[in-house]
């Protein structure tokens, strides 16, 4: 298997950063098998979802409806509403798997690979590539 991190600045709000461009040239060397994306934080998810039409601030709205920061979070260290991204990931999961045939990944059209983080405390984030080949 072969692996590497991304270091990725998220900012001071929430964001979906897309990250495709980031796993098609991690996997264009390799021949067919498994891209895993895993994010290694409590308060970040990743997602495929088709960005640049609206849709990515679609979900963050949609995130902040069904985990409003300002609802009282048991999980209450951070800034306020810091519980909720750490709820986050029960919803947007900390990893994908997508196929790999050719060193191309196999996603549909529209479909994007994206950093879901709603952590305004954390900027500094880390995603883990791993190929494992078929």
């Amino acid at each position: 298997m072969r692996s590497e991190v991304l270091e990725l600045t998220t900012g001071t709000a929430p964001a979906v950063l897309d990250l495709t461009a980031e796993c098609r040239r991690f996997a264009s060397t390799e021949a067919d098998g498994l891209l895993s994306v895993f994010v290694p934080h409590a308060t970040a998810g990743v997602a495929i979802l088709e960005t640049g039409a609206g849709s990515d601030d679609d979900l963050l709205m949609m995130l902040e409806h069904w985990l409003p920061r300002e609802m009282r979070w048991a999980h209450r260290h951070g800034s306020a509403g810091h519980g909720r991204d750490h709820v986050l990931p029960a919803l947007i999961p900390p990893s994908i798997t997508v196929p790999v045939l050719g060193g191309s990944l196999m996603l549909g059209t529209w479909q994007s690979i994206c950093l879901v983080d709603t952590n305004v405390d954390n900027p500094r984030r880390q995603v883990r590539l791993s190929f494992l080949p078929g």
